[in-house]
Parts: C-alpha cells; structure tokens; sequence
C-alpha cells in the first residue's frame, strides 16, 4: 500500500472525514495517548481551521474540535502528532489557566507550541519547532519548559494585548464555547499573514478556546469549570498512567514529559470538586432564548441562551456500621452546599431498599444525616431502585465491602474512606472517590 504524503495532499479534501473513526488506528503504537483519547470529546468543525482544544463550559469535559478538511489533508504520520500535540496542551495545563500574569497571549501560545513540539517529529506545515532552520527558532534548543521559550524567545514587537485578539481575530462564539478562530492555522488555514504584522508566527492549531471574557460572572464561573477540570484530568492522567505502567509501555512519551505529567499527580484529587463535577456533568440542560442573555457570536442581533440545569442525582447510603458517622457528616454538608443545582433522592439501604424511608431532598433544602437501617450490605437493591426510574446519576456512599452489582443505567460513583478506596471488594472501572 503507497502511503506518501505528496499522494495524501493531492487528494480532495473530505468534508466527512470522521476522526473518531481512525484514532484507535492512529494511536495503536502510543498507549498512553490512546487512553487520553478515550476520555476527551471530539467533534468536527469548520469554524476552526485546523484543531484546538477547550473545556466545554457546560460539562467540564476536555473537548478536542478538529477540522474536517485539515486533516482529510493530513498523512497518517502528521494526523497522529497532531493529536498528541492538543492531547499535550491538556496535560501541561495549557488549556487550564497555566499562562502566567501580564504576558502577551499570543507570545505564550508560541511558547507552549514550541515546548510541545521539541517532542513531535511528523508535524504538518505550519508547526512552530525549536532549531528548525529558516525559522525564527532554529537558535533554540529542543526539550525545554513553555516558560523556558517565553523568557528566551527572539525580541518580537508584539501589538497584540492580553485580550488575544493578535491570534486568532474574531474569537467571538457561541454557548458552547466553540469560536470562529479566524487567523490562525498558517498555511492550513485563516489569514496567515494576520501574524507577520507584528512579527509573532501564528501557532498551527487553534487556542481560542483558551481565552475568557472579563465579566465578573464569567470569571467565576470559568474559575468553577476549570477546577473541576483540574479535577478531571488528574483523574484522567492517573488511569493512563496506571494502563500504561501495568504493561510497562509509554510509547513515545519522552521522560522529561513523562516528569511533566506525573506532576499532575502530586496534589491529592479534592473529593468535594469530583462531586461537584459528577453532578455538572449530570445536569440536563433545557435551554431557551433570551434577550437579556447577550449572544456572544451575534451580540444585539440573535437572543441569547438562558440555561436552567437541574440535576436528578440518586444518593445510595450504605447503612452497615462500617460507614462511619465521620464521613457521613462531611459528605451531607458537602450535599448541602450542593442542592441549590441538584436534585437528590436518598436512598438507605442495606440488603433490602425500603422505599418508605426514600425522601427527594430538593434544591435548596437543608437536612442533617440520620441511620435508619442497620445490617448487611447489598449493592443490587439500590441498583435496581435506580435502574427502574428516570435518574441522572447514582452515587453510592459506602465501604466497598460487597460483592460487585449488576450495570446502572445512568452514570455511577463510588465514594467511601481512603483506606476502602485503595482495596475495594471488587474491581471496577466506575470511578471511586475518597473522602478523606
């Protein structure tokens, strides 16, 4: 099979290129990207020219939007370091607020691109790679931090602000996050003349998804969604590096960026942000149009979206003696701080579910925990309480100790002590949370 590149970019570009379709292929020989990318979303879009990646502010979920046409024009080889290269942003918190204050916006994308791409080989036109000559970078060494390239970089007379309108220009969109990411791209895309007026290359991919209006209640609500990322991708990190250290293969991870991720993993994963991100991640979202909600993409011209979120979350507590009095307390107060944007069925058991002891605990409402069964523990009666009505998720609260129950049917959590958490009863790809 003939597989150049010059044979690829003849082709006509594919507007149906599905890259879902092909990352399983792509990644066969990078274990530990192949697990990244089974926990980020990819969706299609030509509102960018190339690629980016975003927290989606409605899920806090990492999203990756890639361009039909870009990569249809890709070889296998350069479709692949692309993928790494977004999956590397996430992992060195490029996409969560790691930009340190009062830097130029569009000098520090150049400088994560060029730290990234000290470990990629296969990169389309357009990559921005330390010691490549021609280039403004080709004094730079390879291997080094994006705070390294920043301080080190050529004397660019940069005109862009902050804002990051010198990147990408109209980096205006919709309620979901997505932008128009005009101008960025190089020669895959956009205006690729937008970055030589004031000296600064344009970055390959797409890093609008990156920036924040200024508005009070934006920056609260991005600061709520990027902890909960944070979250996340600890979460994230440590499963890939666990698949990856059982069968002792990361691929082509260097072992500098290996030291780099790892330190994801040494702040301990805060229980109360996982919660408060199972539950985001559970609300259903009934929008509707209003114009006292500014439509970011057409201000003053389209309504904007008003978003009521309500999440119908299903709270099994394990009644057996060994779920101790301590970590009750601390997750009803967490509970508590949580019903103004949920709604909670608690549901005691132990090896039986009396429904007449079952209450919905409303938005708003304030209750105090209480034991009111004592005995065994069986998962499946829980289960099945919850399997036969409309929840959104199911959170069991529990020491672990029992056998392994039969599949929910909505999304389902396990959360129990430290000491529980590290041997459980039963294996399980559900995620289980200490409280510590």
């Amino acid at each position: 099979m003939v597989d150049s590149k010059n044979d690829n970019k003849n082709e006509a570009p594919k507007m149906s290129f599905d890259l879902n379709m092909h990352t399983a292929r792509l990644l066969m020989d990078e274990p530990f990207f192949a697990a990244i990318s089974r926990r980020v979303d990819k969706r299609a879009s030509t509102a960018i020219p190339t690629a980016g990646v975003l927290i989606n502010r409605d899920s806090a979920q990492f999203e990756m939007l890639y361009n039909p046409e870009f990569f249809a024009g890709l070889t296998d080889e350069e479709r692949t370091d692309v993928l790494k290269h977004e999956f590397y942003h996430i992992l060195f918190l490029h996409v969560t607020s790691r930009m340190p204050e009062g830097v130029d916006v569009k000098l520090w994308n150049v400088a994560t691109d060029l730290a990234i791409n000290s470990h990629l080989y296969n990169l389309p036109e357009g990559g921005l790679i330390p010691g490549k000559e021609g280039t403004p970078f080709e004094d730079l060494p390879r291997g080094e931090s994006a705070e390294w390239y920043l301080a080190n970089m050529p004397d660019f007379q940069s005109q862009s602000g902050p804002s990051g309108e010198g990147e990408n220009g109209d980096e205006s969109g919709d309620d979901n996050g997505e932008g128009s990411g005009k101008g960025s791209g190089g020669e895959q895309g956009g205006d690729s003349d937008s970055g030589a007026s004031n000296g600064i290359p344009d970055s390959m991919d797409d890093h609008s998804g990156w920036s924040n209006d200024d508005s009070e209640e934006n920056q609260k609500l991005n600061e709520e969604v990027q902890n909960i990322a944070k979250e996340r991708l600890k979460e994230i990190v440590k499963n890939a590096a666990q698949e990856c250290s059982r069968n002792n293969n990361w691929g082509s991870v260097p072992t500098s960026c290996k030291t780099e991720i790892m330190k994801v993993l040494e702040s301990k994963i805060d229980w109360k942000k996982v919660l408060r991100y199972f539950i985001k991640t559970s609300q259903k979202a009934n929008k509707s149009s209003s114009m006292k909600r500014i439509n970011r993409r057409y201000p003053y011209v389209h309504a904007g979206r008003k978003t009521n979120r309500v999440a119908k979350v299903a709270i099994s507590i394990d009644q057996s003696g060994s779920v101790d009095n301590e970590m009750l307390t601390k997750f009803f107060a967490e509970l508590n701080s949580l019903a103004s944007i949920a709604e909670f069925t608690v549901i005691p058991f132990d090896t039986t579910v009396d429904e007449k002891l079952v209450y919905t605990w409303k938005k708003g409402e304030r209750r105090k925990w209480e034991r009111v069964m004592c005995g065994g523990t069986d998962f499946n009666p829980p289960t099945d309480y919850v399997n036969e009505r409309d929840f959104d998720g199911h959170i069991i609260l529990t020491d672990m100790y029992a056998p392994k129950p039969k599949a929910s049917k909505c999304q389902r959590m396990w959360m129990t002590t430290p000491e529980y958490a590290k041997r459980p009863y039963f294996t399980t790809k559900e995620r289980i949370v200490a409280i510590d």
